[in-house]
């Protein structure tokens, strides 16, 4: 089976249980191919868990939980370094984050000093406890999940740690008859525990070095560049997005092709990433936000003034 129909097998796999949202699961696969993490954004009870799940299921992948509280420490999620008696050393003890797909559920509930414990196994793969450097098992993907700002009891994440996720998704509340189809399949016992996984860690890591070989040209490059720099130069934004933002365009974009079955990047695959990708990286100033711009509305203007060129 060839990467393209393995990756195809895996995306009709979580479409079995998680109805109705074909385009957030490509995007969610996007992120994967590309070596990139994922922040799920809305309301409660729309299937952000149940989606991380049937990912993690549908692969033969370790999966670490953990429900970010209050009360959630740094040690949860990377681990602490327990005195053996008998042995008189430090041992480690692996947290959460010693897993290949973790999900952090409900990460704007934790305090920042918890929610930066996740900077570096995000950044570097591999976490540091007690000044030892610990490797993280491939392929590794953090999907986490958050209630919108406004809920009560949550803290907004800082731009350092938005600017490592690759793409923010929101699913939305299903149409009519996707949600009855949502309700009879779990009438007929069709849920995200009968999930059976279709390719292996091994699988993921070949297609991600397939999608690193996709060509960008200059000509796309160049392209993305302009959207880049109209971000820094647009008046509306506070900042323009950052040079990692760049480097995760042009690696979605490549995912985005491969899943379209190229070996290449056409500019039609910027346009499609390019508002998940650089959204949740750019904020309004306060002038705009009294005028109730948008940044969404503000980014598609900008990604269309990009110049495409054929020379």
């Amino acid at each position: 089976m060839s990467g393209y129909e393995t990756i195809k097998k895996l995306e009709e796999n979580i479409n079995e249980v998680f109805v109705g949202k074909e385009e957030v699961v490509e995007n969610m696969l996007i992120c994967l191919l590309a070596g990139g993490h994922v922040l799920l954004e809305d309301v409660p009870g729309v299937g952000k868990t149940t989606l991380a799940n049937a990912l993690a299921a549908s692969m033969e992948c370790s999966l670490g939980r953990i429900q970010f509280t209050p009360d959630t420490l740094p040690g949860d999620v990377l681990g602490v370094s327990i005195y053996n008696m008998k042995t008189g050393e430090f041992e480690y003890s692996k947290g959460v984050v010693m897993n290949q797909i973790v999900l952090a559920d409900e990460i704007n509930r934790t305090s920042p000093k918890t929610q930066a414990s996740l900077l570096e196994a995000m950044a570097e793969g591999r976490v540091t406890v007690d000044g030892k450097v610990y490797e993280l098992p491939g392929p590794f993907m953090v999907i986490a999940t958050q209630n919108p700002v406004e809920f009560i009891g949550t803290y907004p994440l800082p731009e350092a740690q938005m600017d490592r996720f690759m793409m923010r998704l929101s699913i939305g509340y299903p149409g009519r008859e996707q949600e009855m189809t949502m309700a009879r399949k779990h009438l007929a016992g069709v849920t995200v525990d009968k999930v059976r996984p279709v390719c292996k860690a091994e699988d993921i890591i070949q297609l991600r070095e397939e999608v690193a070989a996709v060509k960008v040209t200059e000509q796309v490059l160049a392209y993305m560049e302009d959207i880049v720099e109209l971000t820094r130069k647009e008046p509306r934004f506070q900042l323009g997005v950052s040079p990692r933002a760049l480097i995760a365009l042009m690696r979605a974009s490549q995912s985005k092709a491969f899943l379209q079955g190229r070996d290449y990047v056409k500019p039609d695959d910027v346009k499609a990433v390019a508002p998940q990708v650089f959204a949740h990286r750019l904020s309004l100033t306060p002038e705009a936000r009294i005028r109730k711009e948008s940044v969404s509305q503000i980014l598609y203007s900008l990604i269309l003034k990009g110049k495409i060129r054929t020379e």
